[in-house]
């Protein structure tokens, strides 16, 4: 008997196969990468890269060693070039120089790791067309990135980075930056040399200028420069000729800038210090279909705001504004008009809070000028009789199906809807008892919708499927709970639930920290858990009035976002009336004081 002791089944090609070891990555997912050309690593745990993934296409298959003949499926010397590696949401801290023996990548994904440098391998990859390296621990700019001449999308965002090279501007063919939530304090000139790009995000970073270069940029279409701290905006930027969307919200202007005028269809300036608007400049503004002012010290409106013939949507929330022009109320196409937050004197509160249709109606009454009839060329009859302005639908991408005492919406309209790409739903004063479902198709596109007027005694989780929700009007109702999907909603501005039977604030707003509105009078709301509302880090405006709150928290107070709260009509005795007349600032005070030390 043999002295050594016989374990298993023994491996004839042990000595002839070369020693490897056991990878994270299964075989058969590098061998369908071969033949597809993709690889996705994403969410893996990985902490580094292995090496039999650079090398993808280099070494031989261990399966190839082992079989001696092969079928049509199995010719890995017929392999493809991996052209996209996803490696998104693991614990990589570095990258190998290897990187570059992927010369055919076209998209690369690293976002959500630890990166804190990149090889300088990376620039060899010359077909590479999307780098995602976002949600690293970037801290500078990589230059060896800004020498892919084929790339097209770019996104850096919520990194550490604070500055950028000037050779950014050798990417001449960049459509979409993304520099987002990083701690530039400037900007380079050659910025003004990606004459292709379409999108740039520089949100939520440290910039006191923007360079006069970015007037350069013929074909962008949308900017954002929002959370920074901007006093001024280049005259430059009126020379944009394709600039569709403009976010300069959160910032230190106090004058609204000169802007291109040909193409800008949405305007956000909210929270910024402007305290007057020049008549001449939004009279420029032809195009204009949605123009945000709130959170600014607006006292007045000039009367060529009503030659805003396309304007849709106008915010003027939290200003300190005391008349509105009658003429307001001709404005074609206004469907949502936001005051509140506003010291108007000669309109009643109670017709604040019925919607912009009732305020736009009591606005015209105060004119002498008879109402254009609808319909004509621009007007559509569906099959159900129902008339929708094709007008609305096409060019200004409303869908508007109001006051017809429907209790159902047809398939029709719906219809209609999809084709159109609408963004904007008004199903408001109908008979309708839930949502309907269709509503969901629209998912893509529409950013706001009003089913205020309604019968409505739940919110279905359908609605949570409008991921671009930015406004939702569920006033004047019969809700008393708001489903938990909504948290999904990380859009969601504005929520109107006034009149309603709500009788606690709905516990899944408290998850939206993108809020900046909450309207809920004329409700049951009980209490409000004020070390959950302090995490709304966005919220300025929200409305507890005619509720039933006993007591309001001395830690309300520490909410110091809030720039309107309003508390009127609650059977609570402190802060007496007396303070609560005396506005959202005396009241915080007030509460601040009362917290026990």
């Amino acid at each position: 008997m043999s002295r050594f002791k016989r374990v298993g089944k023994a491996d004839p090609m042990a000595g002839f196969r070369a020693q490897t070891t056991e990878g994270t990555i299964p075989n058969g997912l590098l061998n369908a990468a071969r033949k597809s050309g993709q690889l996705n690593l994403s969410g893996r745990s990985l902490t580094e890269l292995p090496q039999n993934v650079y090398r993808l296409n280099i070494d031989t298959p261990e399966e190839a060693n082992q079989n001696v003949s092969f079928g049509a499926s199995d010719r890995w010397w017929d392999q493809t070039d991996l052209t996209k590696l996803l490696l998104s949401s693991n614990h990589l801290t570095d990258l190998s120089d290897d990187i570059k023996l992927l010369h055919g990548l076209t998209t690369l994904d690293l976002h959500d790791n630890q990166l804190r440098s990149l090889p300088s391998a990376l620039g060899e990859l010359q077909e590479l067309q999307q780098l995602r390296l976002s949600h690293n621990q970037l801290t500078s700019f990589p230059v060896e990135v800004c020498f892919l001449k084929s790339l097209r999308c770019l996104t850096v965002q919520q990194n550490l980075v604070d500055s950028l090279p000037e050779e950014i501007g050798q990417l001449e063919n960049l459509t979409e930056l993304d520099l987002s939530n990083n701690h530039l304090k400037c900007l380079p000139s050659s910025l003004g040399c990606l004459t292709c790009l379409q999108t740039l995000n520089i949100s939520q970073n440290r910039l006191s200028c923007l360079p006069m270069s970015l007037g350069q940029l013929a074909n962008m279409k949308l900017l954002d420069c929002s959370n920074n701290q901007l006093t001024d905006i280049p005259a430059s930027l009126s020379k944009m000729p394709a600039l569709e969307q403009l976010y300069l919200r959160h910032n230190k202007l106090r004058f609204l800038p000169q802007l291109p005028a040909s193409s800008l269809k949405e305007l956000y300036v909210g929270n910024n210090q402007i305290e007057e608007l020049e008549g001449e400049q939004l009279a420029s503004l032809t195009a204009i279909s949605l123009l945000e002012l709130r959170d600014n010290k607006l006292k007045s409106l000039p009367e060529q705001i009503t030659l805003l013939s396309t304007l849709t949507r106008l915010d003027l929330t939290n200003n300190d504004i005391s008349t509105l022009p009658a003429s307001l109320g001709l404005l074609p196409s206004l469907t949502m008009l936001l005051v509140v937050g506003n010291p108007l004197r000669g309109i009643r509160r109670d017709l604040l809070t019925k919607g912009t249709h009732e305020l736009l109606t009591y606005l015209r009454g105060r004119i002498e000028e008879p109402n254009e009839a609808d319909g004509g060329p621009t007007a559509m009859t569906l099959p159900s009789q129902s008339t929708v302005s094709l007008h609305n639908l096409k060019s200004l991408k409303l869908l508007d199906y109001s006051d017809k005492q429907a209790d159902e919406i047809p398939d029709e309209i719906f219809d209609a809807a999809a084709a159109g790409g609408v963004t904007t739903v008004n199903i408001c004063k109908n008979k309708l008892t839930s949502i309907p479902p269709r509503l969901a198709e629209l998912q893509s596109y529409v950013s706001e919708v009003n089913l205020g007027f309604n019968r409505l005694t739940c919110c279905s989780p359908d609605i949570c499927k409008l991921v671009q929700l930015t406004h939702v009007d569920l006033r004047n109702n019969q809700l008393s709970d708001l489903p938990s999907e909504m948290e999904r909603l990380t859009k969601l501005r504005c929520i109107i639930l006034n009149y309603n039977r709500f009788k606690f604030f709905p516990d899944v707003l408290y998850q939206i920290v993108s809020l900046e509105t909450v309207l809920l009078g004329n409700n049951q709301v009980g209490m409000v858990d004020p070390s959950r509302m302090i995490r709304l880090v966005h919220l300025s405006t929200l409305d507890l009035s005619n509720n039933d709150l006993m007591n309001i928290p001395p830690e309300l107070g520490l909410c110091e976002m809030l720039r309107c709260l309003n508390l009127e009509g609650n059977p609570f005795r402190t802060p007496r009336a007396a303070i609560v007349a005396k506005g959202t600032d005396a009241v915080l005070e007030y509460l601040r004081s009362r917290i026990p030390t």
